[in-house]
């Protein structure tokens, strides 16, 4: 095929692109994987007042020799993003929220060779982005495995600046130089927007585990339904712990939960769940139980599920809903039990959820079925209210 001289130039121009990734050509000219140029601007939903979000549309900033520009595929709705809708308590707005998304890689700094994991970056990868983190030597010092409860930053929750693209929530987001980034090219979109809430999981069964007392014939009690809770509870049945019990108000989560590999479920508005529980434990009480809301009041009542000796992990509160009772005597003391938090995740956590979610599949549990409800980014809003009125499981912001 004959090729001519100016059509030599430009796919020269093209390769040197891909090879350097800082290119000689604009960003208007630069060729994606998929065949079309990025374009000038990029859109944001920029959450602008308490539950009202704006799609904006801003300049597509420059890449520099260690940033990456990923065109956004997908992105989970987290309970995060629904506190800061309705509350701001992290004080952020204006701010581009989602931090639970993916995409394709489109233009690279020269210096972008490898992810976080060292595995080879290119154009047209999927990838996705775990915390930012700093150096903090009081945190560092103390324990190097406690760097993720030093200082952060997460995309999705940066302040606002002259680049905007910070979110998920977008059509482009620029991941910047120093950023934790993993090539995920070998999962499927709803795979992928399911990572990150399976990282907190993931992080959180680590926790759990310290205490000795996470084994094969341990019964474990996962405490609410919601996305988290079902990811959790998929993630100790991969493990091959078998005895799960699955507590919620709502039927539809609870069968969901049956399907990922529950052997009880108890609903509490419909039982007396303490009750049942001790009769499912042969009047013991769970070895281990996992606090999965953001509730005080489950909060309270997780300890009366607990066997003596026994262990809880709690991980559901990320924000400040308020204080919860308990006896310190009799929930406690009297027992003898462990009890741990857990706290966003590492970024080791991060292959350990790619590949519990690959098992999940492997076993034949339905994890996909979790992404419930797709919205475009221009339905930002509806999806956060289906978000707040917990139907379905996990919303998700799709771009086509």
């Amino acid at each position: 095929m004959a090729v001519n001289e100016k059509e030599l130039e430009l796919i020269v121009k093209q390769i040197l692109n891909q090879m350097s990734g800082s290119g000689a050509a604009a960003p208007a000219q630069c060729q994606s994987s998929t065949g079309g140029s990025i374009p000038k601007t990029a859109h944001v939903a920029m959450l602008t007042a308490l539950e009202k979000f704006e799609v904006k549309e801003f300049p597509m900033p420059e890449v520099g020799d260690d940033d990456i520009l990923v065109k956004v595929e997908g992105c989970g709705v987290c309970g995060t993003d629904a506190h800061e809708f309705k509350r701001d308590p992290f004080s952020l707005i204006p701010v581009a929220l989602g931090h639970e998304g993916t995409g394709e890689i489109v233009k690279m700094g020269k210096n972008v060779k490898k992810d976080s994991a060292g595995k080879d970056l290119h154009l047209g990868d999927k990838v996705v982005t775990c915390m930012i983190f700093q150096d903090n030597a009081d945190i560092t010092m103390f324990d190097l495995n406690k760097q993720n409860v030093g200082a952060a930053d997460v995309y999705g929750l940066l302040p606002d600046d002259d680049i905007h693209l910070n979110g998920w929530f977008s059509d482009y987001i620029l991941i910047r130089g120093g950023s934790t980034v993993f090539n995920v090219s070998d999962l499927d979109l709803d795979s992928r927007i399911l990572i990150e809430p399976c990282a907190v999981l993931v992080h959180a069964v680590e926790r759990a585990k310290t205490t000795g007392i996470l084994r094969f014939n341990s019964r474990v009690v996962v405490q609410g339904c919601g996305p988290i809770g079902l990811l959790l509870l998929t993630t100790v049945r991969t493990m091959g712990c078998r005895n799960i019990i699955a507590v919620d108000g709502d039927e539809k989560r609870l069968a969901m939960a049956e399907k990922l590999g529950a052997r009880w479920t108890v609903n509490f508005l419909k039982e007396e769940a303490e009750k049942v529980i001790k009769e499912l434990t042969e009047g013991k009480g769970a070895e281990m139980a996992f606090q999965c809301t953001g509730s005080p009041k489950a909060a309270s009542t997780i300890w009366h599920y607990v066997r003596r000796g026994g262990s809880m992990c709690e991980l559901g509160f990320f924000v400040n809903n308020g204080d919860a009772a308990y006896n310190p005597h009799l929930d406690i003391c009297n027992k003898e039990i462990k009890v741990v938090g857990s706290w966003t995740y590492q970024a080791k956590d991060w292959l350990q959820a790619m590949e519990m979610l690959k098992e999940a599949v492997k076993q034949g549990l339905p994890v996909g079925e979790l992404v419930s409800h797709k919205f475009s980014l221009d339905e930002i809003n509806e999806a956060m209210e289906t978000n707040i009125r917990m139907d379905g499981f996990k919303i998700a912001i799709v771009n086509q």
